[in-house]
C-alpha cells in the first residue's frame, strides 16, 4: 500500500472541483457539491474496510499481509476519517453563521 495515494485522491477531487466551468443561471454546473460529498464520504469508507479486512487477515496468520501494510492502511483511514469531520465540523459552522445572521 501505498500513502501518496490518498494525496493524488485529494488532487483528483480538487482538479475535479476546480475545473468546473460557470454556467448561466439555472443550469447545473459540472460538479455538484452533494456528488462530491458522496464520493468522499464512499471513499472514506472504503479506506475504513480495507483497513479492517488487512487488520483481520494479518491477525487470522495471512502471510501476504505484513504489519507495515496494516499500519498504513489504518493511518491513511484515520487521516480521511479525521479529514472529514473537519469538513462536517466546518459546513456545521458555517450553517450556524448563516442562520445567525439578521435577516
Amino acid at each position: 500500500m501505498r500513502i501518496d495515494g490518498l494525496n493524488s485522491e485529494m488532487q483528483a477531487m480538487r482538479l475535479e472541483a476546480t475545473n468546473t466551468t460557470p454556467a448561466p443561471t439555472g443550469q447545473k454546473v459540472g460538479a455538484d457539491f452533494g456528488d462530491m460529498l458522496t464520493k468522499a464520504i464512499n471513499n472514506v469508507n472504503g479506506l475504513q474496510k480495507t483497513s479492517g479486512d488487512l487488520q483481520m487477515r494479518f491477525d487470522r496468520g495471512d502471510e501476504n499481509v505484513s504489519l507495515s501494510d496494516v499500519m498504513i492502511a489504518r493511518n491513511k483511514s484515520s487521516v480521511a476519517f479525521d479529514a472529514t469531520i473537519q469538513v462536517r465540523n466546518k459546513l456545521v459552522e458555517a450553517y450556524k453563521e448563516l442562520m445567525n445572521m439578521p435577516v
